[in-house]
């Protein structure tokens, strides 16, 4: 053979051939070893799970929500020892000492540093049974599964809760009504006849106890966030997501609570130890900044009644009424008037009159109009502002007597969705069908969906609330979360007849373990990549799922595979499929968390 100069090829090139098909060679035999040590989507080959305790060793899994092109072997995470078994890592009593005590700001959000972050999964009480199911829930759970006598004690005379046998019961007492939360309600009824019209639709319990008023609201169409923090009043929330009621750990001290104003139709506290005239009234700016224009606020017990209960509450008379008058001088300054009183309930009313905050510009007194440019929705770590929030530019249309009434509500574009980017009744429409279709998708999969099977669940990354509202008839209850990070879209799903809170995943979520049944996430890691350390926000899904709980975890196909080998780790048995429209770059896993008992002591 000639080369193109006409001479032989010389004695070094005739070699090239052969180094070339040496190298086609190592290529091909590395890809048959890929193929046959690998499954049709690339991960790694799980091994087959047994019932043997995995070993202890630490997932490794440093890598962040952008994903990993060589997903990470299965290791299994350790146990964490039974110590931690009702763990709140950002409102945990063991790092109280560490706060101040000023408005007991000890008891806020105080989350741990990364470097103090716990690696390991929460262990159930030792006789942990799975919940009991709705509606039975509400009246009685089981004792091992919240083991705290403190409440059954210390209020037998109240009745919050009675301990029989290995049950706990709730017979509906509190505080403020031992005979009965029902016959409580009923008056409260009476003096705002809006509660059983539907005009009223979504409340705040601040001080909530075990949340037999936010329970009783339920079978009169009322959806109530109960709000308790961590104290000495054992597991209250704990209770009360147990029983099926919604509820979250917080407090009104310095910070903003994490909703968005002009929200809630209604809000309430029964002889909730809130010192309400205080520090200049800053905790009732902060129930004025949340209620909607036409709201009510609903207080009893002191000062209440002060006539005919001074002496159970060991205090004078002269006491009682000076507190009276200093409450009502401060909701009056606030723009809010008495709406009705009787017995131990009185009920105040948010203004829906404007003019009222145009008087507040010129007197200053004694609580000013807030004129500093902070956004009232702002509510993510915000610290509470001593003056008095100003209507916002859509008010007009937040009245309580402006939106439509429950249910009709769920259903219509609020006008609050033209303050969002992009916000429009087409996009809240093309939202609503998007996710009917998707839930119908949804419960193909997971059949329990939709029954009593699944009463607790969240909604970690909603927009409108379009999850919720296509369950709206299955017999449970939504949280629905908005990214701080995100746009505020809160407010839309308070509009709508629902409730949820901001909040940022890269920290941990403001309940007890074990108290959600289904955790639904939608992109999450895609739109919060950069930010959280995956397996941080794996890790806090699986300490606040119960035992047989369930996630459907709708995300790009670029992170499945890690996510799926992290779930894995954590004893989750998990299971991939196609979206409705068979989207390439998208898939759908479904996991379900394993029942287990720890064998690590203290």
């Amino acid at each position: 053979m000639k080369g193109n100069n006409g001479k032989g090829a010389s004695g070094s090139s005739s070699k090239v051939p052969v180094f070339l098909l040496f190298l086609v060679l190592c290529a091909f035999s590395f890809y048959l070893g890929g193929v046959y040590c690998s499954d049709k989507t690339g991960s790694i080959v799980k091994p087959e799970m047994s019932n043997e305790q995995p070993q202890t060793t630490h997932v490794q899994t440093d890598i962040y929500l952008t994903g990993n092109a060589a997903p990470p072997k299965i290791k299994f995470f350790p146990e964490c020892t039974i110590d931690y078994q009702d763990h709140t890592p950002c409102t945990d009593p063991k790092r109280w000492r560490k706060y101040g005590n000023y408005r007991l700001s000890f008891m806020e959000r105080h989350c741990p540093p990364i470097f103090e972050r716990k690696e390991c999964l929460i262990p159930p009480p030792d006789g942990y049974k799975p919940t009991m199911k709705w509606p039975m829930s509400r009246k009685q759970c089981w004792y091992k599964n919240v083991p705290y006598d403190w409440i059954n004690k210390e209020k037998s005379n109240q009745h919050w809760l009675v301990k029989e046998g290995d049950k706990f019961n709730f017979p509906g007492g509190g505080t403020m009504f031992p005979d009965g939360v029902s016959a409580y309600v009923d008056l409260m009824e009476d003096l705002i006849p809006g509660m059983k019209d539907g005009t009223i639709r979504t409340a705040l319990d601040t001080g909530c106890g075990v949340a037999s008023w936010g329970g009783d609201l339920l079978d009169r169409g009322i959806l109530t966030v109960s709000l308790a923090p961590r104290d000495n009043h054992e597991a209250q929330v704990q209770f009360a997501l147990e029983r099926g009621i919604p509820a979250i750990l917080g407090i009104i001290s310095t910070q903003r609570l994490p909703f968005p104003a002009e929200s809630f139709d209604m809000a309430h506290c029964s002889r909730c130890l809130i010192p309400w005239t205080e520090f200049g009234g800053i905790y009732l700016l902060e129930i004025h900044r949340i209620l909607r224009p036409g709201g009510f606020w609903v207080l009893s017990g002191p000062p209440v009644n002060y006539e005919n209960r001074y002496i159970g509450w060991n205090t004078t008379l002269e006491d009682q009424k000076s507190n009276l008058d200093s409450l009502s001088k401060l909701l009056k300054s606030m723009c809010f008037k008495l709406y009705n009183s009787k017995d131990d309930i009185s009920v105040w009313q948010k203004t829906s009159d404007d003019s009222c905050y145009e008087e507040l510009k010129s007197y200053n007194d004694p609580i000013p109009l807030c004129d500093d440019g902070t956004d009232s929705d702002s509510a993510w770590y915000v610290p509470l502002r001593p003056c008095v929030s100003p209507p916002s530019r859509y008010s007009e249309y937040l009245k309580l007597d402006s939106i439509q009434k429950w249910p009709s509500r769920l259903h219509v574009a609020p006008r609050r969705i033209g303050i969002i980017p992009g916000g429009n009744s087409a996009s809240f429409k093309h939202d609503e069908d998007k996710w009917t279709t998707r839930v119908t998708h949804y419960r193909k999969l997971l059949p329990a969906l939709g029954t009593d099977a699944i009463r607790n669940v969240m909604d970690m990354n909603t927009m409108y609330g379009g999850f919720a509202a296509a369950l709206i008839d299955s017999p449970m209850w939504v949280m629905n979360v908005v990214s701080s990070y995100a746009p505020q879209t809160l407010g839309v799903v308070y509009d709508r007849g629902l409730i949820g809170l901001n909040h940022d995943w890269c920290e941990a979520f403001s309940t007890y373990p074990r108290t959600y049944d289904l955790l639904h996430l939608d992109g999450l890691f895609t739109a919060e990549s950069q930010r959280c350390e995956m397996k941080y926000v794996l890790l806090e899904m699986d300490r606040i799922l119960r035992p047989n709980g369930y996630v459907i975890l709708r995300e790009s196909s670029y992170f499945m595979d890690s996510i799926k080998a992290i779930a894995e780790g954590m004893r989750w048995n998990c299971k991939k499929f196609n979206t409705e429209y068979d989207k390439v770059n998208e898939e759908i896993l479904i996991c379900q968390k394993k029942l287990w008992y720890s064998k690590i002591t203290q």
